[in-house]
């Protein structure tokens, strides 16, 4: 006959390790659920993103601010460099360049990394001048970091990265591109960001 003494301790055992990987499930998928989700459709395909609100709140509130208010829709990914990145939300089809709202300030000692994949702010070379402009790194850009609170270390702020679509993005990056109105690396043939919607 088996003793009390041996059964109970493999009970528990197992009892434990089963409410510990539930919490673990739950602890995941709450994690999941708690990052808002991006979709982009563009002229060449459909690129998702999911924000770090946790890391990046200012980032991520003017990023949903310029969704929600249809922003991004119809205008174009207008500086795309193989090897470094992709860039969008700043101009239209017609090449014209947006008005945006405030700038904001610059969240890039946030811990992120311009990892490739990531979706980080552009801005001029002053540090908060951050508006409605984009990219997604192609390649790990660490150089893009921040390393100081000065004009030269502030760097660019990470507040999202790509889930699913970066073969779309890759797409984008193969694009021949010129000179325009002035600026270069502008795809000699329109990549339209078609229009850009949260998404459960």
């Amino acid at each position: 006959m088996l003793q009390q003494g041996k059964i109970m301790p493999h009970f528990f055992l197992a009892f434990v390790l089963l409410f510990s990987s539930t919490l673990s499930f739950a602890k995941e998928n709450k994690m999941s659920d708690a990052f808002t989700k991006v979709q982009l459709t563009t002229s060449l395909g459909v690129i998702t993103l999911q924000l770090n609100e946790e890391k990046a709140p200012i980032s991520t509130a003017n990023f949903l601010t310029y969704v929600t208010e249809g922003f991004y829709n119809a205008t174009i990914f207008h500086r795309v460099i193989p090897g470094f990145m992709i860039q969008g939300g700043g101009f239209n089809t017609a090449f014209e360049q947006k008005t945006t709202n405030k700038p904001i300030k610059n969240e890039a000692d946030n811990g992120l990394s311009n990892k490739r994949g990531t979706l980080a702010m552009a801005r001029t070379q002053v540090p908060d001048s951050a508006t409605g402009q984009f990219f997604i790194n192609l390649v790990d850009n660490r150089s893009l970091d921040f390393t100081s609170a000065t004009a030269s270390g502030w760097g660019y702020a990470v507040f999202g990265e790509v889930l699913e679509g970066m073969d779309i993005v890759d797409t984008i990056a193969k694009q021949a591109t010129g000179s325009r109105q002035g600026h270069g690396d502008v795809p000699k043939v329109d990549i339209i960001l078609e229009k850009a919607e949260i998404i459960d």
